[in-house]
């Protein structure tokens, strides 16, 4: 349904204090060189790329990827919308959520556990475009039972211990 999905026979990891440092680097940065990383670590170049290919292998690096500023594209609100299924709809789950990735807007979507089933985090320009997106994709749509929308004012990251 979501990207990653926990599965029992995932193996952990053992990370070191290397393994944690050049996480929390690539967190910060995931565009520095080689070189540079090797730099920060105080080890050998093939060194450092041996162990950013391991991170990779075991699966602790899924992806690289860019952080765009929606703000910047002239997407100046950001909405987190849950959304609650009908109790008879839970077969569709799977389908809303694949549908609502889709969906323009849509930065981030949350399969979660307790009363709501989902969180939207979508960016628009403005707060019509919040009610729109509402109607058109969530109102509208026999699955959904509900929805509560909550602004978005701030938007910051936190830094993960590796």
């Amino acid at each position: 349904m979501v990207n990653n999905p926990v599965s029992a026979e995932i193996k952990r990891a053992q990370l070191d204090e290397l393994d944690r440092k050049l996480l929390r680097l690539l967190s910060e940065n995931s565009r520095r060189t080689n070189n540079s990383l090797a730099e920060e670590l105080g080890i050998a170049p093939s060194t450092c790329l041996a162990r950013l290919n391991q991170l990779r292998d075991t699966g602790v690096i899924s992806r690289f990827t860019i952080e765009v500023d929606p703000q910047v594209l002239g997407r100046e609100l950001e909405a987190l919308i849950f959304v609650r299924i009908r109790p008879g709809a839970r077969h569709l789950m799977s389908t809303f959520a694949q549908d609502m990735q889709a969906k323009p807007g849509v930065r981030q979507l949350f399969f979660l556990g307790g009363a709501d089933d989902f969180v939207l985090h979508v960016a628009v320009r403005n707060s019509a475009d919040v009610r729109q997106f509402v109607l058109d994709y969530l109102s509208s749509n026999p699955a959904v039972a509900t929805t509560q929308t909550s602004l978005v004012f701030e938007h910051s990251h936190g830094s993960a211990e590796y």
